[in-house]
């Protein structure tokens, strides 16, 4: 494909073949390492230990090679043809013309779907048509927030193909705005995964059969589970009760948990008076469903406090906090929405990355608030996230939520169902009680990993 101008940023030209060579030298040379490991384990050991080792190595192998043919073809450019055998062939891009509705594949993509290179390429709406029946609702979600609120694609999904052989696909891609902002265009790469998983599949097997490897694993869910707790302060007031002034907020917030067994969620909530006056409000949620995930989300929502108290405006915090994802030893992506409220002008500034945007409830009607969305927190370097402002009036409701509050269906479902509460909310009248008909309406159902909801009301 051409190079691309994103939605954010013009396309990274690439290095020069000199440090490339190198870098290829150095994963031949651990590729060599690491095979003389996997030589060293015997191929017909019996032991637990053992084929752990070597289902390991074997992962690593393959992993090697991927990365040694996809920086072969970085070097030799894009008009090099690659082997008909190569790893490559597992990797394929896609450009999708929205007003034309015109689509363009790589020959490797073909590949990967099973597909005749003969016959044409595939539109966006007949895209599902080769995924798995329970992963086309996966994709159609991926795709509505690429094209809608230009968020960029980043999930794995099913596709069975004309050969009835069943693959794993990890798709990245982003929308092309024109001048307008809309989305014009829309670019993806596929991977073929299916290898890594299944190789990932006998690693976590074959340590699972390690004598003594079950419990810690149920004691790491425990305190990740406790980690989380410590996550959202226990709001449930005035954000500055003692005074009690028009304007000021009153706010409150709520996890929905999720049940005994499913992975440990790292959504967050948090709201703050700040030193000026204004208030600080925000949601996000964090990669990863582990003891590091938690503590992530803990470092990440001291980050949001202390830049906040320093006076920095929402857009900015947000850009700042992916610098601090991107360049961690562990990186990670979030998503997030942070809002800067005024009670002196009642005026509401916000930003967001990635996540569902405010609802502003008025008058027993609800609409979300437009602004412009960012890309997932980590997901692009030295990108900007833009501010968006609002005057609120005395009574109106701002409700923020995090992904997976209504499972199984797009955040644009969950939004419609939440602005459908509207006349419910004039009829609570305070946070607390608003939160409580959020709990009652989407409560019962299994919320994989969690979500939050916060509101807060502006007093009269």
């Amino acid at each position: 494909m051409p190079p691309h101008v994103s939605a954010d940023r013009p396309a990274a030209q690439p290095p020069g073949p000199g440090p490339v060579d190198a870098l290829i030298s150095q994963t031949r040379r651990l590729k060599g390492e690491v095979d003389a490991v996997r030589r060293d384990t015997p191929s017909d050991a019996s032991g637990p230990r053992e084929r752990w080792q070597r289902a390991l190595c074997d992962l690593a192998l393959h992993q090697l090679d991927d990365l040694d043919a996809h920086l072969a073809q970085l070097r030799d450019g894009p008009a090099q043809a690659p082997r008909p055998d190569a790893v490559l062939s597992r990797v394929g891009s896609a450009e999708w013309n929205l007003l034309t509705d015109e689509a363009s594949w790589s020959g490797e993509l073909y590949q990967i779907l099973g597909r005749d290179p003969a016959a044409p390429p595939l539109t966006l709406d007949e895209l599902p048509s080769l995924v798995h029946d329970e992963d086309r609702r996966r994709l159609t979600t991926m795709v509505t927030a690429c094209l809608i609120d230009a968020q960029p694609i980043d999930g794995e999904f099913r596709i069975v193909r004309p050969d009835g052989q069943a693959r794993t696909v990890h798709m990245m891609g982003e929308p092309v705005l024109d001048a307008d902002g809309a989305a014009a265009s829309m670019w993806a790469v596929l991977r073929d995964v299916s290898e890594v998983r299944r190789r990932r599949h006998t690693v976590s097997e074959t340590r699972d059969a390690l004598p003594g490897t079950r419990r810690p694993a149920q004691g790491e869910h425990r305190l990740a589970a406790g980690a989380r707790e410590t996550v959202p302060p226990p709001w449930g007031a005035s954000l500055n009760p003692a005074r009690r002034e028009p304007g000021t907020l009153d706010v409150a917030a709520h996890r929905l948990s999720s049940p005994a067994g499913t992975p440990i969620g790292v959504d967050w909530y948090d709201s703050l008076e700040l030193p000026d006056g204004a208030a600080l409000l925000s949601v996000g949620d964090l990669t990863g469903h582990d003891v590091a995930a938690a503590s992530g989300t803990a470092t990440l929502l001291g980050a949001v406090r202390g830049m906040a108290m320093a006076g920095t405006q929402p857009g900015q915090l947000l850009s700042w906090l992916g610098q601090l994802l991107d360049t961690g030893d562990q990186p990670a992506l979030g998503s997030a929405v942070c809002c800067r409220y005024r009670p002196a002008t009642r005026t509401l500034t916000w930003a967001r990355a990635g996540h569902p945007a405010p609802l502003l409830f008025r008058g027993g009607t609800g609409r979300r608030l437009d602004s412009p969305c960012g890309p997932l927190l980590g997901s692009t370097p030295g990108v900007g996230y833009g501010d968006a402002e609002e005057a609120l009036q005395a009574g109106d409701l701002i409700v923020l939520h995090t992904d997976g509050l209504l499972p199984g269906h797009d955040d644009m479902d969950a939004s419609r169902r939440l602005l459908d509460l509207a006349p419910r909310f004039v009829e609570a009248g305070t946070a607390q009680d608003c939160v409580r008909l959020v709990a009652e309406e989407f409560g019962d159902r299994e919320h994989q990993g969690g979500a939050c909801v916060l509101v807060a009301r502006v007093t009269a």
